[in-house]
């Protein structure tokens, strides 16, 4: 905790950097349909305990500015101690976004994840419903939504569960200053054939400019399967990232 609290305090301090050194490009068009940013991170130790932790990861968003905003990413972490791997991790998702009103939207995702430390060979959980941003501006976005879908999930040595689900999800972003910004999100998962049978997750992200086009992003996330698979398996997981993001 030290060291999260170590990295967020030194990465609040470099957005406190003249702002000269995100110069915009005047050749730039303003408006992008697409947009977003690759990250990699890594990091290595040696001595009583050799580890390597590699995370990787991508995010990108088509705003034509229309109705439909479509996102999608992904993430991989992989973590390793004395030659045994002690962490791997994998998750894709997919959103198409159709504004309805000024703060109305209806939305149809889907989201892949792989956690053999939680015994889930893989999840695959397509989902539609409705959204509301409660709070609009350049500087804060947050947002609410929750629908409904379906879920197959084979976990390690049994066969595919299947049922329906429920949603409930929210996000917030919220821009600091011109070279720092925080992230948020919140969602979770229920079964329908057993809505004791959930899926929680939250991250939160600090990213902070230190050229143009490059960011350094300390992230946050934590993991609870309400109803592990396997008897010594943990309910809860977290992990910390740190990476550097090339912004496109």
């Amino acid at each position: 905790m030290k060291g999260t609290i170590s990295w967020i305090a030194i990465l609040y301090g470099v957005s406190l950097f003249p702002s000269f050194l995100l110069a915009q490009d005047p050749s730039q068009p303003p408006d992008k349909i697409w947009s977003g940013g690759a990250g990699a991170g890594l990091s290595l130790t040696t001595g009583n305990t050799d580890t390597t932790d590699l995370n990787l990861s991508l995010n990108a968003v088509r705003d034509p500015n229309t109705r439909n905003l479509i996102k999608f990413g992904a993430l991989y972490v992989r973590g390793t101690s004395d030659d045994e791997v002690n962490k791997s991790r994998a998750r894709l998702y997919f959103r198409d976004d159709y504004t309805l009103t000024d703060g109305l939207f209806a939305f149809a995702s889907t989201d892949f994840q792989r956690d053999p430390f939680k015994e889930i060979d893989y999840l695959i959980n397509p989902v539609a419903g409705l959204g509301y941003r409660a709070y609009s501006t350049d500087r804060l976005q947050l947002n609410f939504g929750g629908g409904g879908g379906a879920i197959w999930e084979k976990n390690m040595g049994l066969d595919v569960d299947s049922t329906g689900s429920l949603n409930a999800g929210q996000e917030l972003e919220f821009q600091i200053s011109e070279t720092a910004r925080v992230t948020q999100k919140l969602s979770g998962l229920w079964k329908t054939r057993d809505f004791g049978d959930a899926l929680y997750h939250f991250v939160t992200a600090l990213s902070v400019s230190i050229i143009k086009n490059m960011e350094l992003k300390t992230e946050f996330h934590f993991d609870r399967k309400s109803k592990p698979t396997g008897t010594d398996t943990l309910k809860n997981d977290t992990a910390t990232l740190l990476s550097f993001v090339y912004k496109f």
